[in-house]
């Protein structure tokens, strides 16, 4: 396994359109998770040997990424100790630490030999002395909660922090050393909100994120945002305001140098996420944590969702794991389809189990698609009609 997941559930309180598995605390019982992430780790090197590291392998883990919830909530010394204690558990590519690298901000993708660590972090937990404590800790990658930079939008989602927090966030982090920092956005929000999308563009890009991730409002279920739907207070988002902001968005981050490598992320030349794109790729990956996912290839499993069940079956010395699906030969090839097509490297037209479906034809006669060196690649217009062109190339009208 190259490739480490670890969920923080622990927030200070739920955003209005969030149904990610978390914990609201008061207090973070950190010392509480950090035990139960380590024996974790034990249960599975006793169930599966082969995820321990052999001594004789020269590389291990490529990245580890630290998702919540809120990981940023962790006490610096909690957050140090998992980063050492599941470097040393799973191994890690890199001889060096990963605090020692002095840019990861080259022109060429940064060397293999350096462990990508990512924290995901609300610009309210900045300070200048977490930032140099995670970064101690071997954390060398940011992801900054922003969301919006108009506060009464903020106040909506139910966040935590204020506009001036954003920009203070990152400068508090290039002086502490971060030379890879990305900035969450959220688009297509109800229209009565009158949110300025392009503003918010211009105020993130303002600050020199290296990498941009931006995604549009979902309504989901036993959500405060769909509450408010039921009963009228809110009007759904819009469709033809996703496309269009969606559209915006791609030309404004284009005119500053940055490329979408994949439906919602940016970045400059560099600064592609390691270990997400693991997962756009197809890759194995581990998770650790409460509702963290895992992949092998073949098979899916997740563990407990809520934290005090997770804590219980771990105390009790059981697996985590709530369910495993073993994925069918027609599962995985859809699969393949659409994570390749989630990406700026497209679907090579070769990979296809037959000679080219009539509907790409059309993909490519409406804009939806190009066909660069032999790939098959969508373009914007074409990702907001991603499921659709997936299920063109999976139909067996498309078979003939």
């Amino acid at each position: 396994m190259r490739h480490l997941y670890l969920h923080v559930p622990f927030c200070v309180r739920r955003c209005s359109y969030c149904d990610f598995s978390i914990a609201v605390r008061k207090r973070i019982p950190a010392r509480e998770y950090v035990e139960a992430v380590l024996r974790e780790v034990e249960l599975l090197r006793r169930a599966d040997p082969g995820a321990s590291p052999d001594e004789t392998e020269e590389r291990g883990l490529d990245t580890l990424y630290l998702g919540g919830g809120t990981p940023s909530l962790l006490p610096p010394d909690a957050l140090a100790m998992l980063v050492t204690s599941l470097r040393d558990a799973f191994g890690a590519t890199s001889s060096r630490d990963a605090s020692s690298v002095t840019s990861l901000g080259s022109a060429v993708t940064p060397s293999r030999d350096v462990f990508e660590v990512t924290l995901e972090a609300n610009p309210e937990d900045v300070t200048p002395a977490h930032a140099t404590a995670w970064r101690r800790a071997g954390v060398n990658r940011v992801s900054l909660g922003a969301q919006s930079f108009d506060d009464r939008v903020l106040t909506w989602m139910h966040r935590s922090h204020d506009a001036a927090r954003i920009g203070g966030a990152v400068r508090t982090l290039r002086d502490a050393g971060f030379d890879n920092l990305s900035l969450d956005l959220i688009f297509a929000l109800p229209a009565e909100l009158q949110r300025d999308w392009e503003r918010d563009l211009e105020l993130a890009l303002s600050l020199g994120p290296d990498h941009l991730s931006l995604y549009g409002l979902t309504v989901e279920e036993r959500t405060p945002l769909a509450r408010w739907i039921s009963r009228g207070a809110v009007v759904a988002p819009e469709d033809d305001r996703y496309a269009e902001e969606y559209l915006l968005a791609h030309a404004r981050l284009a005119a500053y140098g940055y490329r979408f490598y994949e439906v919602s992320n940016a970045c400059r030349d560099g600064f592609r996420s390691r270990h997400n794109s693991a997962y756009w790729s197809g890759r194995a990956y581990v998770g650790l944590g409460p509702a963290a996912h895992s992949y092998d290839g073949r098979s899916r499993r997740w563990n407990i969702p809520a934290w005090p069940a997770y804590a219980r079956a771990i105390a009790a010395g059981r697996s985590p794991v709530e369910c495993e699906e073993i994925l069918t030969p027609e599962q995985r090839e859809l699969e393949r389809l659409y994570l390749a097509l989630r990406t700026d490297a497209g679907l090579p037209v070769t990979a296809l189990d037959r000679p080219r479906p009539p509907s790409t034809a059309r993909w490519i006669e409406h804009g939806w698609a190009e066909v660069n060196a032999g790939r098959l690649v969508c373009t914007p217009q074409g990702w907001l009609r991603l499921d659709a062109l997936v299920g063109d190339l999976t139909s067996t009208d498309a078979m003939v």
